[in-house]
């Protein structure tokens, strides 16, 4: 099976059903399971508590993880000096604590049969130091950090650990980011246009299947840095 956090919107739903429609087994992990044409668990990442049950939830299904696909998160584009607390209170322990909560509970049952690939979402924000997005970019540098020593740690267990970073991808994440703001960004990228969600869907693909087995530990940035 492959699971997905955040499944319900944005790219975490373009990721699901671009792999259900290839004919896999995806159950998403979602606060609110309404709308869905997949399984759901009903699960909070920035929950301790919440993530632990949908990973019992999961190991009586006495099935292997083929991957587990980090994608819920929040964005706040402010100063920092302009960031209220509980902002960033928010974005820490979504975002960062979130997606260790899920690696450190789930990859037990990766270790069981030896064999899974995780995939942490980070942001282009992170290598371009983007201004206004301090507090954010930092929540995802932790997530690179978290998954290149992570992935030292799955390695002798044929697990493998690794980032995506996209750039601008047309979501409700970008509500209120005007177009000028998000040519900016796009210009300082190596291949500098706005990609879509399902360029982020090929890369998925690509992390689940064989072919990459000897990429581990890796930030993949959409459009180049």
């Amino acid at each position: 099976m492959i699971i997905v956090t955040g499944a319900n919107r944005g790219l975490g739903k373009a990721i699901s059903e671009r792999l259900n429609k290839r004919g896999e087994k995806v159950i998403g992990l979602v606060r609110t399971t309404n709308d869905l044409d997949i399984e759901s668990i009903k699960c909070d990442v920035s929950d301790y508590k919440s993530v632990k049950k949908a990973s019992r939830e999961i190991k009586k299904m006495k099935t292997s993880i083929k991957a587990f696909i980090n994608v819920a998160g929040v964005a706040s584009m402010n100063m920092a000096v302009t960031t209220d607390n509980l902002t960033v209170q928010k974005l820490i322990q979504t975002n960062l604590v979130g997606t260790i909560y899920c690696c450190q509970l789930f990859a037990p049952i990766m270790l069981r049969y030896k064999n899974g690939s995780f995939i942490n979402f980070s942001t282009i924000a992170v290598a371009l130091a983007l201004k206004g997005e301090s507090v954010y970019a930092a929540s995802k540098a932790g997530v690179e950090a978290f998954s290149r020593s992570f992935a030292r740690e799955m390695a002798d267990f044929n697990i493998r650990v690794n980032c995506i970073s996209p750039g601008p991808i047309p979501t409700d994440l970008l509500k209120g980011v005007t177009d000028n703001q998000i040519e900016k960004i796009t210009s300082q990228q190596i291949i500098p246009k706005q990609f879509k969600k399902s360029d982020v869907c090929d890369l998925v693909e690509l992390l689940i299947d064989k072919k990459s087995s000897s990429l581990s530990g890796q930030v993949l940035n959409v459009g180049g840095v």
